[in-house]
């Protein structure tokens, strides 16, 4: 069973070796790892060529992070596809072997875990505990959704009933899922074990202006599906996670002045021996395929290079 995953980067070079090295320490031996970048600054494309474990990475503007996740998918050539964002990170070395035996065993279309959210300066702090339990599709319908950097589809559901809708700005994620599991009522297996480390500052949950255009947004993921929610339902969501704050990172901030990030987590996991040229083409797209012209490095090629 091969396993894409994708990770969107723009400007992600200080978080990004975390994500990479969670990748390339897998034990599972079939992976497709997708870098789609948005035309980042910073040094993410360099620490991005330092990983030869990466097999495709595409570079090139886009119309927001569902976008970047929908070019990804449809470049993935995996059985089932993962998210991994650029500032999260797999919580060991066995997440994928462990999804794929679950799979293995369910025969389901899908799958979901459970996830930790981690102070953002120190990773070790665990902010929220997301526990996600068993599937009832009726959940949906007072607040309730998988975590979505959990979530492993088939690449054929996604080809059959589509990606991520680039009429939502915060909420395609929920819609995706509300399509797929409750509407269309797709296979889905529970596996009952963290696999995803998540920094806090979410884009849908940094402050109440926020919350209210999400909760607008989740009501219209359900009108835009035909289907009718509960009056209450998109305002449940966020009191549903109320339970999954963990007190000591409260007392942890009220003992600590000031947390700095863990210096340690910014050296390279792998020796600098192993670090090779790095194998895969990093393939520009749209504007930024003239930008390349100008690089100094062989490896960026143009799209029609590429080709």
């Amino acid at each position: 069973m091969r396993i894409s995953i994708i990770t969107i980067t723009y400007n992600s070079a200080k978080t990004l070796r975390d994500t990479l090295e969670s990748v390339a320490y897998q034990d599972y031996g079939d992976i497709e790892h997708i870098v789609v970048d948005g035309g980042s600054s910073d040094d993410t494309l360099a620490i991005v060529q330092q990983y030869p474990h990466i097999e495709k990475c595409l570079v090139g503007r886009d119309k927001g992070i569902y976008d970047a996740l929908n070019k990804g998918i449809n470049a993935a050539t995996g059985d089932y596809i993962g998210i991994l964002h650029s500032d999260d990170f797999y919580a060991d070395d066995a997440v994928i072997s462990r999804v794929v035996r679950h799979l293995q065993r369910t025969q389901t279309d899908a799958l979901y875990a459970d996830l930790d959210y981690v102070y953002h300066y120190d990773v070790n702090v665990v902010v929220r505990a997301w526990r996600s339990g068993n599937f009832d599709r009726h959940k949906f319908y007072f607040g309730w959704m998988p975590p979505h950097p959990t979530f492993f589809l088939k690449k054929s559901v996604y080809e059959q009933l589509g990606g991520y809708s680039l009429e939502l700005k915060s909420a395609a994620d929920y819609e995706l899922m509300l399509r797929v599991l409750f509407k269309y009522d797709t296979s889905v297996a529970y596996l009952p074990s963290v696999i995803i480390k998540m920094r806090t500052g979410g884009m849908s949950n940094r402050n109440i202006q926020n919350r209210i255009k999400a909760n607008l947004e989740d009501r219209k993921a359900w009108t835009m599906n035909g289907l009718e929610p509960y009056f209450f339902t998109s305002w449940l969501k966020p009191f549903s996670k109320l339970r999954q704050f963990v007190l000591r990172y409260f007392f942890y901030r009220l003992l600590t002045w000031r947390s700095r990030y863990n210096q340690k987590r910014g050296k390279l996991l792998i020796p600098e021996h192993q670090l090779q040229a790095f194998p895969s083409k990093v393939v520009f797209i749209g504007d930024a395929a003239n930008q390349s012209q100008n690089t100094k490095n062989n490896n960026l090629v143009s799209v029609s290079e590429a080709q």
